[in-house]
């Protein structure tokens, strides 16, 4: 699937954003992915499902996992594609994990993905969740890598979408001195 094909789902969607916004670390940025704008169309969701599943292929999945909240969706669509199970991972006391009666063997060959990946601390968890439980992971599929791909894992990594999206601290933010409007953006802010 082409990058400029992916983007142009994003736009349709209403999930690429510019302008000027406040993230969850704190700092600015004049772009921003508002994933579940994606994620609320199914058509969308399964094409970009299907060229993650198409670029692992090649590998065994007998599972797919994804962190809770945006990552289940995703999840489910990837494992469809292949016609495998799903799980996911959610935070309990600050830690993902599985809940749920999810369960994992050392016998499971799993592909974990995840929406929208800035640092992959949050994907270094599930990708440690499913180490607790013995299984083997098969590679890493990701629909927007916003690092720029700066993202390293020990695991064959497939981003739909490489972006190198800037940010700033609020002190050195361009925009902030601009007098641009800052927007708050994500489940911590919108309701």
């Amino acid at each position: 699937m082409e990058k400029e094909v992916i983007l142009d789902l994003f736009r349709k969607a209403g999930a690429f954003l510019e302008g000027h916004f406040l993230l969850t670390s704190g700092l600015h940025s004049p772009y921003y992915v508002e994933k579940f704008k994606l994620l609320q169309y199914p058509q969308y969701v399964e094409q970009l499902a299907k060229a993650i599943a198409e670029n692992f292929k090649e590998k065994h999945v007998d599972v797919v996992v994804g962190p809770a909240v945006g990552g289940i969706i995703l999840a489910y669509e990837v494992a469809r594609a292949f016609g495998v199970r799903m799980a996911f991972t959610e935070r309990e006391e600050g830690k993902m994990r599985f809940r749920r009666d999810f369960t994992l063997s050392e016998k499971d060959c799993v592909l974990v993905v995840e929406d929208v990946v800035t640092t992959g601390a949050s994907l270094l968890e599930v990708i440690e969740a499913v180490r607790d439980k013995g299984a083997s992971i098969v590679g890493v599929g990701v629909l927007v890598d916003r690092s720029g791909g700066k993202v390293s894992l020990p695991y064959p990594y497939f981003p739909l979408l490489t972006m190198e999206m800037p940010v700033y601290t609020p002190d050195e933010c361009p925009l902030c001195k601009e007098s641009i409007a800052l927007q708050k953006r994500g489940s911590r802010y919108i309701t």
